[in-house]
């Protein structure tokens, strides 16, 4: 197979040129909106030659950053991003609160208010912050039916110290337990896990970090996670005490949403420049020692940013999943 000489961030433009052409109409059955949509695609980065923080438009790096440690720590209530001024997550449980608000539970708040409160009234944030079975409790906390919290990437940390060659050093976020239909009444989760499993391997000496992505919104949601799942291999590669080699992305079902087109073909129109490098100012060797200040971005000069509304789609569906079948059968 020829391999391609052009910048690697090409390989993420002509994965939105592929869906701006063959893209299937698909609509959310929770909210109407309609994405355009392509199944089964692969994008992939050699990390010695740069970190993947795409250039044909500027990517939210403290949001990258900050939410990365956010997960790694095991975190799972919004307010450390609100007080490091990190706003991805906000409209999750604020959409729960408005459920709630509707029911007559709780007073009416704009977002702004919201927000503010999660900000200023830790009991608040305590009670409706808390994003319930997402990445980090997944990550770090897994709920074991025996009452234990697995932590799946710590282990993935010893068992690649202990041996190299492993090849089950795997993550998932995905837990039948507290999603959709599968999940017991009042269970379910209401945010979508979309990036929901990660191996890590290592292959001539460098860490290498493959990621499967179920639901990938290409033009908003796709250049984070490239970042985010990269940094976190060049993380585990320090803990490691060896160098990063590949980061590689698979996608199941990705798409533009209809409202995304025009910003989809204005950053096609754009030269990727020269990727920037990651350095850290400080040596750390566990996932605790970890922490988001020790990363220094080099050489970011990327294209000005393209601004696009987001989307509060997916996840638990009280239509689709609120009538439940029997699904486990008892022996």
């Amino acid at each position: 197979m020829k391999k391609d000489s052009r910048h690697p961030e090409h390989q993420y433009l002509d994965l939105m040129q592929d869906i701006l052409d063959s893209g299937e109409e698909q609509v959310d059955a929770g909210t109407g909106v309609k994405t355009y949509s392509v199944f089964g695609r692969q994008i992939r980065f050699d990390l010695s030659k740069g970190f993947p923080l795409l250039t044909t438009k500027k990517v939210y790096w403290n949001g990258v950053l900050q939410e990365l440690y956010w997960f790694l720590s095991g975190q799972t209530n919004i307010k450390y991003l609100v007080d490091h001024n990190v706003h991805i997550w906000d409209d999750y449980p604020f959409r729960y609160y408005n459920e709630k608000v509707k029911a007559g539970k709780m007073p009416e708040l704009t977002k702004e208010q919201f927000v503010e409160k999660i900000a200023k009234d830790a009991k608040f944030a305590k009670t409706h912050g808390e994003l319930p079975h997402i990445y980090g409790e997944m990550w770090r906390k897994w709920p074991a039916s025996d009452g234990r919290k697995v932590d799946q990437l710590g282990w993935i940390v010893d068992e690649l110290r202990k041996d190299k060659d492993a090849h089950n050093t795997v993550l998932s976020a995905w837990n039948p337990e507290f999603l959709y239909a599968m999940a017991a009444p009042g269970k379910a989760a209401k945010y979508p896990i979309c990036h929901n499993m990660f191996q890590v391997n290592i292959k001539h000496g460098k860490v290498c970090l493959q990621l499967y992505q179920r639901s990938c919104d290409v033009f908003l949601g796709v250049p984070f996670n490239i970042a985010s799942y990269a940094l976190l291999a060049v993380v585990l590669a320090k803990i490691l005490g060896r160098e990063p080699g590949e980061f590689i992305h698979t996608y199941g079902d990705i798409h533009i949403y209809e409202n995304h087109f025009d910003q989809v073909k204005e950053q096609l129109k754009r030269k990727p420049k020269p990727f920037p490098t990651i350095e850290f100012n400080k040596s750390f060797k566990s996932l605790e020692a970890f922490r988001p200040e020790f990363v220094e971005l080099k050489n970011y000069e990327p294209h000005p940013p393209i601004k696009a509304e987001l989307s509060v789609v997916g996840g638990y569906n009280e239509k689709l999943h609120g009538k439940k079948k029997k699904l486990v059968k008892k022996a």
